[in-house]
């Protein structure tokens, strides 16, 4: 595909083709170094990112591509003089052959494709779309063995800005019989949009007020922080779903716990070492999937 915009994009063969492209990167690594040599690559990101940001920037350069970047375009580029988002990507898309960007704006990766010569990658689209994270999201799920079809999965904390749930949900959505509990306040629910998608897509969507109606042998917990940077209103009072020993201890030994990171309150660091607790190893693999991403769209788009 030309372009990784959103997860609506994504059918099953596709998962299944890129995850087994990053199952062979992780397992072979030197075969994949020079794949992109010659090839130069923009990161461009308008909002802050670490993990985002570097694992893409590690991923161009583990396939041998350069990497031009600009860390806060916001400031740092001619965004500062008012040039517009769709005139910077066609300056920018002369230069490289492919361009990775963050934004604010929740339509800036459409925007960006829509004019742009190369490859666009959304790495992060205001409260709307973050594709690059549920696909490393489901790809851990995918090395711990879970089968998609049937999966019960918690979506926890900031469902109504947290853009990690709504690209998640719709990446779900594309497999069997899958039951998503959603366990918010009610001022940060899901919004009704994700909800309709989730049932037009066969789908079950049950919300929840509490972990103890979570079923106790779920498959992934997925928990979130609050995303104050969205939002002024100071009705918007969060309430933090916090995870510590004795609640990831009524689960099964089976459930794993997911978090796009950064955590703040709402993992404890008491279960960081418990086996089930596998965010760390969630953001090491975001490289690998990118990687892959990278790989397979520059050559194969």
């Amino acid at each position: 595909m030309k372009h990784i915009i959103s997860c609506e994009q994504f059918d099953r063969s596709y998962l299944d083709h890129l995850f087994s492209i990053a199952d062979d990167m992780m397992e072979h690594p030197e075969q994949y170094e020079n794949s992109l040599s010659g090839k130069v690559i923009a990161t461009m990101f308008f909002e802050p990112s670490t993990r985002t940001r570097l694992s893409f920037e590690a991923a161009i350069l583990r396939l041998g591509a350069k990497n031009i970047s600009t860390e806060n375009a916001m400031e740092a580029s001619s965004a500062t003089k008012g040039e517009s988002l769709e005139d910077t990507i066609r300056v920018i898309s002369g230069y490289t052959d492919g361009i990775v960007i963050r934004h604010f704006d929740k339509r800036a990766a459409q925007k960006a494709a829509q004019v742009s010569d190369v490859p666009i990658f959304n790495a992060g689209s205001g409260s709307g779309s973050h594709p690059t994270q549920s696909l490393l999201d489901l790809y851990t799920m995918h090395k711990c063995g879970k089968k998609f079809d049937h999966i019960t999965v918690a979506v926890v904390g900031d469902l109504l800005f947290g853009r990690t749930v709504h690209s998640l949900i719709k990446l779900l959505a594309v497999y069997d019989h899958v039951i998503i509990y959603g366990l918010s306040s009610p001022n940060f629910a899901l919004p009704k949009e994700y909800i309709d998608y989730l049932r037009i897509h066969g789908a079950t969507y049950i919300s929840c007020n509490g972990f103890e109606e979570l079923p106790e042998n779920i498959d992934v917990i997925y928990n979130t922080r609050t995303q104050l940077e969205r939002f002024t209103e100071s009705d918007l009072a969060p309430r933090e779903f916090v995870v510590n020993k004795k609640v990831l201890n009524r689960f099964s030994e089976q459930t794993i716990l997911l978090h796009p990171l950064p955590r703040n309150a709402e993992i404890a660091t008491d279960v960081d070492d418990d086996p089930r607790a596998l965010y760390f190893k969630q953001a090491h693999n975001g490289m690998w999937v990118r990687m892959a991403l990278l790989y397979d769209t520059i050559l194969n788009g």
